[in-house]
This record gives structure tokens, sequence and C-alpha cells, in this order.
């Protein structure tokens, strides 16, 4: 997974999976565009990869809003020259019911989740077609393939991610472009150990979630990020359409 004189763009890469797939990348030899609505944190993500002897610039942004998709992939090719991978990591995790969920989340969720993507998509295969050519790689969720309790439109966003993917892979495989889709389970995160940690028994929310899967142990950040490299890479040239499910097995059960 050589990725010398590629270009690039990952969304919500100031932390968790985002930030170690863009160290990934940049250890590969990828110049990467790190976005993130957190300014700091995105920064942040770009001094590790220059740290390592990578190379890295931060494009701010927040994925929801048209304009903003369009500026950030138009700056990631003004800096770079042009973008040969997209990573739509971005995203919010909700909780609750249908009933627990008013307008103003379901809007939200929609818009980040997959608002956000469908917009950056669009944008970016303008560049990628020009070029002859790139890979989108869109991150999901098991949670997008079967039910999982008190996730209802977070869900609902990563089922319809899942039908983008296909969607795109179908439309625009005779201009070289590739799309895929990563599916993690839940993985050990700093957004998830956050939440874990705010709980009133933060072990026995550890056990439970470790329960429901098979491997009985959650994923680890590098794991899902070896999945987002391997969806974008030359060696799987011939994987378009592919839904990759790394989750330890819960969508097997």
């Amino acid at each position: 997974m050589n990725f010398r004189d590629k270009v690039v763009l990952i969304t919500g890469a100031g932390s968790g999976i985002g930030r170690k797939a863009a160290l990934m990348f940049a250890e590969r030899g990828a110049k990467v565009a790190v976005n993130d609505i957190d300014e700091a944190r995105g920064k942040e993500t770009v001094e590790k990869i220059k740290e390592n002897g990578g190379e890295a610039v931060f494009v701010h942004g927040d994925v929801s809003k048209t304009e903003v998709a369009k500026k950030i992939v138009s700056e990631t090719v003004e800096i770079y020259g042009k973008l040969d991978i997209l990573v739509n990591n971005a995203g919010i995790v909700p909780y609750g019911t249908i009933e627990d969920t008013d307008d103003e989340e379901f809007e939200r969720t929609i818009a980040i989740n997959l608002k956000g993507p469908f917009m950056l998509s669009k944008f970016a295969v303008m560049e990628m077609k020009k070029r002859g050519g790139g890979v989108i790689v869109n991150v999901a969720s098991e949670a997008g393939l079967v039910g999982i309790p008190k996730r209802c439109i977070y869900s609902v966003s990563k089922a319809a991610l899942i039908g983008l993917t296909r969607s795109l892979a179908v439309d625009y495989v005779e201009y070289g472009i590739r799309v895929n889709a990563v599916c993690p389970g839940t993985t050990q995160s700093q957004g998830l150990m956050a939440r874990v940690n705010a709980s009133p028994d933060p072990e026995a929310l550890l056990r439970k979630m470790k329960s429901r899967i098979p491997m009985g142990r959650l994923g680890k950040e590098e794991e899902i990020a070896f999945a987002i490299l391997f969806a974008a890479c030359d060696e799987a040239a011939f994987m378009t359409g592919s839904i990759i499910n790394i989750d330890g097995g819960s969508t097997a059960v």
C-alpha cells in the first residue's frame, strides 16, 4: 500500500479513526489534506504528520454546508494540484429511538452523516474525472447493516451512506473512479472512551459493549484505518461498490 504522489483528503481527521488514517496515509507517502470542524484538533493532526516526516495541510470546514464542502475540495486541489482519494469520515453518533429523535437532531445527523459525504463526493468526482480516476472511501457503520438498539437516526444515515456508495460506484466506474465503504463495529476511539468514562459505571458499560461482539473486544483505530487504506490502495484496483465489515464478527451472527 504505497501512496507516494497521492493526494488524500480526509474529513473528521482531527481525532479518532480519521486522525489514525491520516497518519497512516502520510507514513506511506501520501500528501494529506486534514479536514475537521475543530481547528485545534485538525492542526494537531497536521503537526503529528509533520513530526513524523510527512506532508499535510489543514483545511477547515463544516462538511454539512454545501459551499463549505465545495471549498474543502477546491482548497485541497489548489494546494496540491489534484485529488486522488477522498475519505468521508466525519460523522456524529446520536442516541435514541425514533420517539427520542426530534426534527433538529434528525436534520443535523442527516446533514453531517449523509449530506456531507454526498456533497464532498460530488465535488470530488468533478476533479477526479479531469485526471482519469480516483477513489472515494465512505466510513459507514455496522449500524447501517443491522439493527442497533437506540441508534435510530444514526442507523438511517449510515444505511443511506452505504446506498450512496453503491450508486456512485456504478455511476462512475467508467471514469476510473472507485467507491467503497468501510463499516466499523464498536471501536475504542477517543470519542467512545469519553462517553464510557462519563457513564455511572464505565467498567460495566465496557463489559456490556464487549459482550455484544463475538471476538469479545472492541476494535482498534488502526484496524479500521487499515481497512480504509486497503479500500483506497492500488492493490485493490478491482474492488468498487464493496462494503467492508470490520466489526469483530458482529454482523456475521
